[in-house]
C-alpha cells in the first residue's frame, strides 16, 4: 500500500462478543482440569441457555405478532380483519418500535450518529455518485411521534424519514488499476490547484467549514484513542501521486459496518394509508459507500462538479474558437484541434458518468443479492435469536472469570472478562459486565460479600439453583421413548 496516505477513524468500541457459542463454551471448558466440574459447566451453560431463552419468550411471542400487522405484503390485510380505528393502530405501531428498539439495544446494535455519518461519507470507496434519498416518498409521522415520545441523543438528521442501526466493524480491500478514478483525481487536483490560484478556494470553504471542522474535530479524537477503537481507510483520492501509482494495481480499504439494519415506511398517497413498515438487514456495508443501502433512492445524475467542468470546457472551448475566428489570419487546423479537446473532454466526463453508473447499478446488485442478509419477519427472528445468543455468552464468560479468578468487584470482572476474550480468542470487544450482573443476579448463581465483591456459588450448587428446565424433560422423554 505504499504511495497511499491512510486515514485513521475512530469507532467506539463494541459491546457485541464476537465469538461462536460453542467455540466459546468449549474453548472455557477445556481450561477446567477435573472432568466432574467438566461435565457440571457443560450442564450449567445448557441450563443457562434454556432459562434465558424462556426469559424472552413473551417478548418476542409480541414483537412478531405487532409485526404482523405491519408486514408490508400480508399486513394491510391482517389489519383490516382486525377493524381497529386509526388510533388503535398508532398505538400498536408505536409498540411494536418500542419492542424493536429494545431488542436492538439487547443485540448490541446502535443508532447511527451524525458524527458517524459524517465520517463514513467524507470519501469514497468503490461508489463514485452522489446518491441522494426522495424525501417525497418516505413517512415521516412514524418516527417523528416515536422519539418525541422516547428521546435520543445525537439523533442523525434523517431520523424522521428512517432509522440505520449498525454492529461490528471490519475492513473491506479492493485491488485493480483504477485507470477512471485515477484520471478523475489528476482532474479534481488540477481544479482545486486552479481554484487556489484564483482565490476561490476560500469562498467555496466558507459554505463548508462546518463540515470540515467536525472531521477535523474527530481526527484529534482519534489520535488519543487506543489501537483497539482506531480503523485505517486508505482510499484513492489521498494518493500520492506518481507513476508506478498511476500505472500498476493498487489496493484501496475502507472500515465497513458488519451488520447494518435499515427501518422505513413509505409515504401514503391521497388514495392509500400506508402502515408498512420495512426492516432490511444488510452486512459488510463499507462506510464510504454507506448510501447503498438507503431506501427510495433517486436516480443519479451528474454531479455538480461534472457540470461545471462540462460546461468550463465548452465555454472556454467556443470563446477561444470564437477569438481566434476574429483574427485576421485564422488557422482553422487549431480552430479543430482546440475543438477536438473540448468535444473530447465533455465526452470523457459523459463516459466516466456512465461508468460510475454501471458501478452503481453492479453494486445496487450486489447489495440485493449479496449484502443484504434478510427483511422483515426473518430479520426480527435472526434478531431475537442474536439477543439470547449474546445474553448467555455474557453469563458464561462472567460467570467462568469468577469461578476462576474468584471474588471481584464490578470494575475487575469487567477487566478479567475482556483479558480473557483478548487472551484465549485474540477478540476485543467492550464487556457489558452490568448486563452480565444483572442476569447472574437473576439466575441466582452468584452473591456478594460484606464489602460488595462479587463471587459465584459452585457449579453444583449452580446447576441446582436453575434448576431442570422444560427442554431437559422433553429430551428425557424422547430418548426414553427410543425415538429421535
Amino acid at each position: 500500500m505504499s504511495g497511499k496516505k491512510k486515514e485513521v477513524m475512530r469507532l467506539e468500541r463494541e459491546s457485541v462478543i464476537p465469538i461462536l457459542k460453542p467455540k466459546l463454551i468449549m474453548t472455557l471448558a477445556n481450561l477446567i482440569e477435573h472432568n466432574t466440574d467438566r461435565a457440571e459447566f457443560l450442564k450449567l451453560c445448557k441450563r443457562a441457555e434454556y432459562t434465558i431463552r424462556a426469559w424472552y419468550l413473551l417478548q418476542f411471542e409480541d414483537l412478531m405478532q405487532l409485526y404482523s400487522l405491519f408486514d408490508p405484503i400480508h399486513g394491510a390485510q391482517k389489519l383490516k380483519q382486525q377493524n381497529l380505528s386509526p388510533e388503535e393502530i398508532d398505538v400498536l405501531e408505536q409498540n411494536f418500535l418500542m419492542y424493536l428498539f429494545q431488542v436492538m439495544k439487547k443485540s448490541n446494535f446502535k443508532l447511527t450518529t451524525n458524527e458517524e455519518i459524517d465520517v463514513a461519507l467524507s470519501g469514497q470507496y468503490l461508489l463514485n455518485l452522489p446518491i441522494m434519498v426522495d424525501d417525497s416518498k418516505l413517512d415521516k409521522k412514524l418516527f417523528k411521534k416515536y422519539f418525541a415520545d422516547h428521546p435520543y441523543e445525537n439523533l442523525p438528521d434523517f431520523a424522521d424519514k428512517y432509522i440505520i442501526f449498525r454492529r461490528g466493524i471490519g475492513i473491506d480491500k479492493t485491488t485493480d488499476y483504477f485507470f477512471m478514478e485515477k484520471v478523475d483525481m489528476i482532474i479534481a487536483r488540477l481544479c482545486r490547484y486552479l481554484l487556489r490560484l484564483t482565490r476561490l478556494e476560500k469562498l467555496l470553504k466558507r459554505s463548508s467549514g462546518r463540515h470540515e471542522k467536525d472531521l477535523k474535530k474527530l481526527d484529534d479524537i482519534s489520535s488519543e484513542a487506543n489501537g483497539d477503537d482506531l480503523f485505517e481507510s486508505v482510499r484513492l483520492e489521498s494518493m500520492e501521486l506518481s507513476v508506478g501509482n498511476l500505472l500498476s494495481k493498487n489496493t484501496i480499504q475502507e472500515p465497513t459496518f458488519d451488520r447494518i439494519i435499515v427501518v422505513y415506511r413509505r409515504a401514503s398517497t391521497e388514495f392509500k394509508t400506508e402502515r408498512g413498515i420495512y426492516v432490511k438487514h444488510f452486512k459488510n456495508i463499507p462506510m464510504a459507500d454507506m448510501e447503498i443501502v438507503l431506501p427510495e433512492k433517486k436516480n443519479p445524475g451528474l454531479t455538480p462538479m461534472d457540470w461545471v467542468k462540462f460546461l468550463g470546457s465548452a465555454i472556454v472551448g467556443l470563446v477561444t474558437v470564437f477569438g481566434s475566428l476574429e483574427m485576421p489570419k485564422a488557422d482553422l487546423w487549431v480552430n479543430f484541434a482546440i475543438l477536438s479537446t473540448v468535444i473530447g473532454y465533455c465526452a470523457k466526463i459523459y463516459f466516466t458518468f456512465q461508468q460510475n453508473l454501471a458501478a452503481y447499478q453492479n453494486l445496487i446488485t450486489q447489495s440485493m443479492y449479496d449484502k443484504q442478509l434478510d427483511s422483515g419477519k426473518g430479520t426480527l427472528l435472526h434478531l431475537c435469536d442474536d439477543v439470547i445468543q449474546q445474553e448467555v455468552k455474557e453469563v458464561i464468560i462472567s460467570f467462568f472469570v469468577l469461578m476462576e479468578k474468584g471474588k471481584a468487584t464490578r470494575q475487575e470482572l469487567d477487566l478479567w472478562c475482556e483479558e480473557l476474550i483478548k487472551e484465549e480468542f485474540c477478540e476485543s470487544c467492550n464487556f457489558d459486565v452490568d448486563d452480565a450482573v444483572y442476569k447472574l443476579e437473576k439466575l441466582g448463581i452468584i452473591a456478594r460479600d460484606s464489602v460488595g465483591r462479587y463471587y459465584c456459588i459452585g457449579l453444583k450448587r449452580a446447576n441446582e439453583m436453575i434448576g431442570t428446565t422444560t427442554e431437559e424433560l422433553v429430551l428425557k422423554a424422547r430418548h426414553g421413548g427410543g425415538r429421535p
